[in-house]
């Protein structure tokens, strides 16, 4: 385990995944103020599996939804892939996000009506956008790795919960997402399915180069992941790297700064 600043997991010749600077997010005004985050700074390389984790109310999901474009912070710039979002419209955000960004929620978001292999394939058709020949290489093979082949023709209703939250995370990456963004994957998910989604989600990763972003407050979770996040107070903590159990326990204790 390395615990870095957020500049060393970027090589000099990569551009960051996903990079903040003085990302503050204040709610209400005077003494009612929330400071959920104070000034962050943050970059996430390339092509990993990134755990932010933290004690209620330390601004983890706060984090995540301004990298994800659906909150604006109060001050301070996000940037993904090289492009800073918090320079676009609301019209340009919600284009970028649509064909940059995959989310996978805690509760699945499948449409009921449609099969898993509609669901998948759903980003396109909201775009209006045909898929081409790599388009169906790719998701192809993210069926493949997920292990969904024989699923395809099957309603949300008729699968089980591991099996819906691996629908979910193909659709995420159908499109071809430079970045995906995970909340509370596992949350409805018993013990068992949730090692066979985070299993398949680090798979996914190591196997297509994407690089995944998890809130979550599990350390079950979080050993999946290449790297951990831990914030507290609305700041960074830590930026841990192949951390043990033992060192993101201590990082979560205020051990690791």
């Amino acid at each position: 385990m390395t615990s870095l600043t957020t500049s060393d997991l970027v090589r000099n010749d990569l551009v960051p995944a996903a990079s903040v600077r003085g990302l503050t997010k204040t709610y209400g005004r005077g003494d009612t103020a929330v400071h959920a985050l104070r000034s962050v700074d943050l970059d996430l390389a390339p092509g990993r599996f990134t755990a932010v984790m933290g004690p209620s109310g330390s601004g983890k999901s706060t984090l995540m939804h301004c990298l994800a474009g659906l909150d604006r912070p109060t001050e301070g710039t996000v940037t993904i892939t090289g492009t800073e979002i918090t320079a676009l419209d609301d019209d340009r955000l919600t284009h970028f996000r649509r064909d940059h960004l995959g989310f996978v929620f805690q509760a699945f978001n499948l449409l009921p009506m449609l099969t898993a292999h509609q669901n998948i394939w759903l980003p396109f058709e909201l775009a209006g956008r045909r898929p081409d020949a790599a388009d169906r290489e790719r998701v192809e093979q993210i069926v493949d790795v997920l292990g969904l082949g024989d699923r395809l023709d099957h309603r949300p209703g008729e699968l089980s919960g591991g099996q819906q939250q691996r629908v979910a995370i193909a659709r995420a990456l159908a499109a071809d997402a430079d970045v995906v963004f995970a909340d509370e994957p596992t949350g409805n998910l018993d013990s068992s399915t949730s090692a066979e989604v985070l299993a398949y989600l680090r798979r996914c990763v190591r196997e297509t180069d994407r690089t995944v972003v998890m809130v979550t407050h599990e350390l079950d979770a979080a050993a999946y992941a290449d790297d951990v996040v831990v914030l507290a107070d609305g700041r960074i903590r830590a930026h841990l790297v192949a951390p043990s159990r033992d060192e993101v326990v201590r990082a979560l204790e205020g051990g690791a700064r």
